[in-house]
């Protein structure tokens, strides 16, 4: 692969004052001057109710407040088509919960994210450690400054090693000079100058050094302690400048103003380096050990400057051995008397001096910026494509000794009445405003055949009489339709209901009529669905199709003479095959120009109507179909991720994650195991059980949709949290689904066992002969299994030849 030529950073940036806008500004410079030829951008943070005159490098700002931002930034990142982006996280700089907005930006992002992280929590709070989990899921590399950081992403956030880069901190490189010409400058000629600089704020430890200055100025009494910066924006906008009074009144408390020098400015760099050149001894007095970085430390000693700190994690790695001097937390007289150590032992301060200054040579931001040109190539290097073998893995619920998931039917039931099924809840408890649905009464007769299946629990057939007796009244003879939305006092809102409600509804009564346990519904079943079925050939939607095939499958199944159910299924299915040929393209590989709802149901529905029928045409165009779509619905993590319902209407892009529905996950575990039925060289099952396992909790937000108790299902993800509404429509895919999951690991249970039975025979037979050709030894032979990746996607001209397979 090529190097990388094309890179947008993401963070606080000049003129933003703050150690993270400085850090955003310096590394983006010398990324730009290590590869002159890089197109670069930054994607700037602005904080609520701020605004700033960005230089031309910053291509556009996100208002941390503002959940549109975050998505128009991947807009125009992707659309710019930028080879990697940079994060600069911190949690304070974005907006929501723990900064979780920032995830909106991250979940759309289509090229490969290296996460800079400047704090890392040892004891973060529910709420970080979602984000910080999400974070590391999303992102190709993760850079830390120091050990210390790598260790706990290792042990808190359970990072791999192999995906965290070590780099420290970006330090200026300027020569090794004296001291004497900077105090001309600042006016400071003939003094002493221990010096702190940085944004102003009470965990920076002032008051410690203030404290101890009266024991340095005994052992050095022309000593002055030069506080460099403004106070904190975030600290001005809330208590003004508070806190910088109560550390002038403490100066003058001591008698000190001769030597406590405050400078609140927030100066440019050049003016920086010139203080940080005049100072005999640098001190960070840090108040908090859970310092994971500090660029005024990394810049100091790299200016090689005696420095004394307490001891944070930043300077506890970086002084080690030496470099420097470390004192307790808030301890003024340790302060003291180490700071006057140093200024009265002028060959030691020297000695450490040179010795920070040879140490951080490799810390230069030119050094710096080529460990991050590394990681960048490494990053696209190990990115797997979308598409590639991580929807293919066989996941560890695919193996011999597989248990059943539990049926849980609370929540469905609590949602039915005397009517029906009702539409919605809020939370759990069902939402009686907004009545019920064709829609929902259809899945729900699906789920009672279903459940009426081998191996299942069947629901009362009091139960399944009332999900068909609503169908039934659904019916419009005047219209030859079926309505769908109806209120609570049992009033048809309409007269007519959609093309998809209808298809919908014809798919249940095929599947009625195929596996009703009742011979006389299943009578009812297909009287219905025949009647039903001549309005599908006028209708436009798409999907009303799919559905009607899918029922047509199960209807011809039972139904052998219907010759007119064979023309129209024959019709529909070539209708999908033309819509296919009209669309697709090398990198579309489709049957519309967007993704929209119920997608993988598509290729199912080919795949079912090849098989019936056997025809090869139909059985390719829905495996290259589905294996097109697959690959846009895995996360860069590997886990299933759905197409969200913001993509729909978005031509010919790259779905949108958000937000995530139920039905998308039912539809792929159906999908993936039709497939799985026709193609044994693809690991189809593997690919439905991480679209079911997007119900348990591996989906972007790392949280489970599913009442372990009830059985109800959340109706979907939001970008932050997920939908706490358990409507029918979710909770019956969700059931839905775990049923054929469930049939699926009974088959896998049955398969598995006769597969070792015949291992077992063979075993003996192989043993036996072995021992003979290998004069009495017994030769161990190894067992392997091999399997090969579905083919590219190629074009469908037509249904093609004939073929028999297998069900």
């Amino acid at each position: 692969m090529s190097p990388t030529q094309s890179i947008a950073f993401i963070g606080n940036y000049l003129p933003r004052r703050c150690g993270i806008g400085t850090f955003s500004h310096d590394l983006h410079c010398a990324i730009a001057t290590a590869r002159p030829n890089a197109r670069t951008t930054v994607v700037a943070m602005t904080d609520a109710g701020r605004s700033y005159d960005y230089p031309p490098a910053v291509g556009m700002e996100i208002h941390a407040d503002a959940l549109g931002d975050y998505a128009r930034a991947a807009e125009f990142l992707n659309k710019e088509r930028f080879d990697v982006v940079s994060l600069q996280h911190e949690y304070g700089i974005f907006g929501g919960p723990a900064g979780s907005n920032i995830l909106e930006t991250l979940a759309r992002l289509e090229m490969p994210i290296v996460t800079t992280l400047h704090t890392i929590l040892p004891e973060p709070s529910p709420d970080e450690r979602l984000v910080m989990r999400r974070i590391n899921d999303v992102s190709s590399r993760i850079v830390v400054m120091s050990q210390t950081g790598r260790d706990l992403l290792r042990s808190v956030h359970g990072v791999p090693n192999r995906k965290i880069d070590v780099i420290p901190h970006g330090i200026p490189d300027v020569p090794f000079a004296a001291t004497q010409v900077g105090k001309e400058k600042f006016g400071l000629a003939g003094r002493t100058v221990i010096l702190t600089f940085g944004l102003l704020s009470p965990n920076k430890g002032i008051e410690t050094v203030i404290d101890a200055m009266p024991k340095i100025i005994e052992a050095c009494p022309n000593a002055v302690y030069v506080v460099l910066g403004a106070t904190h924006p975030n600290l001005v906008r809330n208590h003004g400048e508070a806190y910088r009074d109560t550390l002038v009144a403490r100066v003058g408390q001591l008698d000190l103003e001769n030597h406590v020098v405050f400078v609140d400015q927030f100066v440019d760099q050049p003016t920086l380096l010139e203080y940080i050149a005049m100072c005999d001894v640098y001190v960070t007095p840090y108040l908090n050990e859970a310092q994971m970085t500090s660029g005024t430390l990394a810049y100091s000693f790299g200016l090689g400057k005696a420095v004394v700190s307490t001891p944070y994690w930043h300077a506890r790695e970086l002084l080690a051995d030496g470099r420097g001097v470390l004192v307790p937390f808030g301890d003024a007289r340790a302060v003291g008397a180490e700071i006057a150590a140093l200024l009265t032992n002028d060959v030691r301060r020297q000695a450490m001096r040179e010795r920070a200054y040879a140490e951080s040579r490799s810390m230069t931001w030119a050094a710096t910026a080529e460990r991050y040109l590394e990681s960048f190539d490494k990053a696209r290097d190990t990115l797997q494509p979308m598409g590639a073998a991580r929807w293919f893995e066989r996941p560890a619920e695919v193996k011999s000794d597989m248990k059943r998931t539990p049926m849980r039917l609370g929540h469905f039931l609590s949602m039915c009445d005397d009517t029906g099924m009702l539409q919605h809840s809020v939370h759990s408890v069902a939402d009686r405003a907004h009545g019920y649905c064709v829609d929902d009464n259809a899945r729900a007769l699906m789920l009672a055949n279903a459940l009426g299946r081998a191996g299942e629990v069947p629901l009362p057939d009091a139960l399944t009489v009332r999900f068909a007796a609503f169908i039934q009244h659904a019916w419009n003879p005047d219209t030859s339709r079926f309505r769908n939305f109806m209120s609570f006092d049992r009033r048809w809102l309409e007269d007519t209901g959609s093309e998809d409600s209808h298809g919908r509804t014809m798919w249940a009564l095929g599947e009625c009529a195929r596996y009703d346990t009742d011979a006389s519904r299943r009578q009812w079943a297909a009287s219905l669905f025949r009647t039903a079925l001549p309005p599908v050939l006028e209708f436009e939607n798409m999907r009303s199709w799919v559905f009607t095939l899918l029922g047509l499958d199960s209807y011809c199944a039972v139904v052998g003479d219907d010759a007119y159910a064979d023309r129209v299924r024959g019709h529909l299915s070539d209708k999908l095959l033309a819509l296919l040929e009209l669309h697709q393209s090398r990198d579309w590989m489709w049957f519309e120009d967007t993704l929209a709802y119920d997608n993988a149901r598509i290729p199912q529905a080919l795949i079912l109507a090849g098989v019936s029928t056997h025809t090869r045409g139909f059985i390719d165009a829905g495996l290259q179909t589905l294996t097109w779509l697959m690959p846009h619905q895995t996360a860069p993590s590997g886990c299933f991720r759905p197409v969200g319902n913001e993509s729909f209407g978005v031509s010919r892009q790259a779905p949108r994650p958000f937000d995530q529905q139920p039905v998308e996950a039912a539809a792929t575990i159906s999908a993936c195991l039709a497939a799985s039925r026709v193609d044994q060289k693809t690991d189809w099952g593997g690919g439905a059980m991480r679209a079911y396992r997007w119900f348990l909790g591996e989906n972007d937000l790392q949280q489970t949709l599913i009442d372990p108790i009830s059985g109800g299902c959340c109706d979907g993800l939001h970008p932050d949290r997920p939908n706490q509404n358990q409507g029918a429509e979710s909770t019956l895919s969700y059931l839905l689904g775990l049923a054929e999951v469930r049939r699926y690991q009974s088959t896998t249970n049955e398969a598995c066992k006769t597969r070792s039975s015949n291992v077992l025979k063979n075993a003996e037979h192989v043993s036996t002969a072995a021992r003979v050709k290998a004069g009495g030894h017994l030769v161990s032979i190894p067992l392997s299994e091999s399997s090969e990746r579905a083919s590219a996607p190629r074009s469908i001209k037509g249904r093609g030849q004939a073929v028999q397979t297998g069900d």
